[in-house]
């Protein structure tokens, strides 16, 4: 154990407070950084997903909703995987063709459960519950689903899809 990695007490009028090592608060920067690039990258891509959705439906496609969803849920996730890519992880990103093939499936993969718990709320709320109103239909999916799956996003965008060979090496070090 390094020095730095020790806690400090400092008194305090209530007692002794242990302070966290400078590695820990560097760590929960890096974390509060990430978890705001991700939120507002998110945002950005919530808006361009129903940018794109309406502007489909108002022009080539008035009478395709689920055609022009999908293509809206398309684009938007290619940004958000640009944008995370590049800007949230971009120190836990992997370069090569090998590896960014892996990212990019992983990504898709990862989006397309966290899209599945969205649907699995609705689901549970309106077919089980038999929450059937418009507006608990969206509390469920866009409201409860939306924040679990993104939750799961987040997480599993660190843990699985941008991990740097560091992390890997680490890993099988430990």
């Amino acid at each position: 154990m390094t020095r730095t990695d020790t806690p400090v007490v400092v008194p305090s009028a209530t007692g002794a407070v242990p302070v966290p090592p400078r590695a820990a608060v560097a760590r929960l920067v890096v974390l509060a950084r990430q978890l705001v690039s991700f939120g507002s990258i998110g945002a950005v891509c919530f808006v361009i997903d129903l940018g794109v959705y309406n502007l489909l439906r108002a022009t080539v496609m008035p009478d395709g909703p689920i055609a022009a969803k999908i293509v809206s849920a398309v684009v938007s996730t290619a940004v958000a995987w640009i944008g995370n890519r590049f800007i949230t992880f971009r120190a836990e990103r992997q370069t090569g063709r090998r590896e960014t093939l892996r990212e990019g499936l992983l990504f898709a993969v990862t989006n397309l459960i966290g899209l599945g718990i969205a649907a699995a709320c609705l689901f549970v709320s309106h077919y089980v519950l038999g929450f059937t109103s418009t507006l608990a239909d969206n509390v469920a999916g866009n409201g409860v689903g939306l924040v679990l799956g993104t939750a799961f996003r987040f997480a599993a965008y660190k843990a699985l899809v941008f991990r740097s060979t560091d992390a890997h090496a680490k890993e099988l070090a430990e």
